[in-house]
């Protein structure tokens, strides 16, 4: 749910090249507003990052799904040289290197990193001279920026995962909550903390709910969370700390519990999975998102939802070997 994804995994023997090809991915995200060019290198970086093996030239690398002539070729640069021109060039480049590191403060996007440098804002000790600048978000970003960079160890979610369940359920067992993400993929760290929560009297049908305010409050009163940056009706985010350890990012969605496990299986991910997903699902006759799967008709109208309570529910409907979260993470 938040901003910081990185396929890039150091017990990979490919975290090179998915490292050069995501810090590629964000500079044609932040800088040039390419999202074309970004999903091409996520997508290559992914489909590396699942490789079991070191990758040895960049023709064994375009055997991979994901992977195209030039970033085979990019590949092979890196293996003869060590290095790649294009990121000596970008960070040789103050603007971009600029932008790309404003970006990774919450809650500035690249419109806004952008306006900053024009301002003449190019680094965190600029940006804390101008906090004028900065909106609600952005400020407790800023504030917390050392401690959102940091990953998180799996065993501190499961903490956090446990308290969460204890406070929430103790007002009402009836709560539904699962943290996805990285975390639900059976990953040693992650970046945020992504949480759904769901509830039998919250639906798709329904008008607008308070739960998420009376969850929040009940967080804010144990002292899990720490910050808010925003809440709506259906979508919090913030931050959260247990004693003696850094502030991480906190984001939980309400959702409806008729949609709930299509926006389990969808936040859960990868992106990468998702896609392919979606894509087995309209060659067998559906249309699958983050609410709902629903058959398309002859017409190509798509129907009514389908009725999902489970996750393996939509494997079935189409068609779709049953992967658990931890083969996911391709």
């Amino acid at each position: 749910m938040s901003k910081r994804k990185n396929p890039s995994d150091e017990s990979n023997p490919n975290h090179e090249f998915c490292e050069f090809l995501s810090e590629l991915a964000e500079y044609e995200k932040n800088v040039n507003r390419n999202i074309y060019k970004y999903s091409a290198y996520r997508k290559a970086a992914s489909a590396l990052s699942s490789h079991p093996i070191r990758i040895t030239s960049g023709k064994e690398a375009r055997a991979l799904h994901g992977v195209g002539d030039k970033i085979a070729k990019k590949i092979d640069e890196f293996l003869q040289t060590g290095k790649l021109q294009k990121l000596e060039n970008i960070h040789n480049d103050a603007s971009s290197v600029a932008i790309n590191l404003l970006t990774r403060v919450s809650g500035i996007g690249p419109a806004k990193a952008r306006q900053l440098v024009d301002d003449g804002i190019a680094t965190l000790d600029d940006l804390k001279k101008n906090v004028d600048k900065l909106n609600h978000h952005q400020t407790i970003g800023l504030k917390h920026f050392e401690d959102f960079e940091r990953k998180i160890p799996r065993s501190e979610i499961e903490s956090i995962e446990k308290i969460l369940r204890e406070e929430i359920c103790k007002s009402d067992a009836e709560y539904k909550i699962t943290i996805c993400g990285s975390y639900r993929r059976g990953k040693s760290e992650s970046g945020d903390i992504d949480t759904l929560i769901t509830h039998p009297s919250f639906t798709s049908k329904s008008s607008k709910s308070d739960l998420l305010e009376g969850v929040v409050r009940t967080l804010e009163k144990c002292g899990l969370i720490t910050e808010r940056l925003s809440l709506g009706n259906t979508k919090f985010m913030g931050a959260c700390k247990l004693e003696n350890l850094p502030t991480r990012r906190l984001d939980i969605r309400l959702t409806p519990c008729d949609q709930y496990y299509c926006s389990v299986l969808y936040f859960t991910g990868s992106d990468m999975f998702n896609k392919d997903m979606r894509a087995h699902a309209l060659e067998a006759g559906f249309t699958l998102n983050e609410y709902t799967l629903r058959p398309v008709g002859t017409t190509g109208v798509p129907g009514e939802p389908l009725e999902i309570n489970s996750e393996e529910d939509i494997f079935d409907f189409i068609g779709y070997p049953y992967k658990t979260p931890d083969e996911r993470s391709k």
